[in-house]
């Protein structure tokens, strides 16, 4: 008997998808914000169902170079965290 997974959190899927898959093929929030805007049509209504989503999202995911899955996680990060090095207190 198949059981069909209801819609769930973005974060929800992403534990699934990743308890699911090998390691080349585990994703990071980061990578499912990219598939969101590269895929649209396929998340209109902002649901991640896990049975209608996984496959598109693996297939996206093998025809991803590793090089531009780098850069996105890079580029997150440079987003996200910023050294400031002026705010650093010097001690002598």
């Amino acid at each position: 008997m198949i059981t069909i997974k209801e819609p769930t959190s973005k974060e929800a899927f992403l534990e699934e998808h990743n308890k699911l898959s090998p390691l080349n093929l585990q994703a990071t929030l980061t990578l499912l914000e990219r598939f969101k805007e590269e895929k649209k049509p396929l998340l209109k209504d902002n649901a991640w169902s896990v049975d209608k989503l996984r496959i598109p999202l693996i297939a996206w995911l093998l025809a991803l170079p590793d090089k531009k899955k780098k850069e996105i996680k890079k580029d997150k990060k440079d987003r996200t965290y910023k050294d400031y090095p002026d705010t650093k207190i010097q001690l002598n």
